[in-house]
């Protein structure tokens, strides 16, 4: 990657986006090097990075697939079933519980 030019937040030239913002214009990186980075200040902290890329070295975004629709459709799916009592929660399992609500209500109370 080598040495990049740093920018100050809001500070950027034209034609440089990040990957949020070339997605929002259709389109991706497509293998280009960093061609620079922002900088947001905090307090206390490091400052945030964002790395930016030349638009007019952007390619556009890869059209889905019938498979990868398929392949989302069901990863999305299995983030949905317990993995306890293995029925569709009708939600995101999270992943702090790691089950159901219900399934983890009732692992609570056998602890307690």
């Amino acid at each position: 990657m080598g040495t990049v030019p740093v920018y100050r937040w809001r500070l950027a030239p034209d034609g440089l986006a990040t990957r949020r913002q070339l997605r929002a214009l259709g389109l991706r990186p497509g293998g280009q090097d960093v061609a620079a980075q922002v900088e947001r200040p905090r307090r206390r902290r490091e400052p945030l990075v964002a790395y930016l890329y030349r638009v007019e070295q952007a390619k556009p975004v890869r059209p889905m697939t019938p498979a990868k629709w398929v392949a989302l459709a069901k990863a999305h799916a299995a983030r949905r079933v317990c993995p306890e009592c293995g029925r569709d929660a009708g939600y995101v399992i999270p992943p702090s519980l790691g089950m159901c609500t219900p399934c983890a209500f009732l692992e609570e109370q056998r602890a307690a």
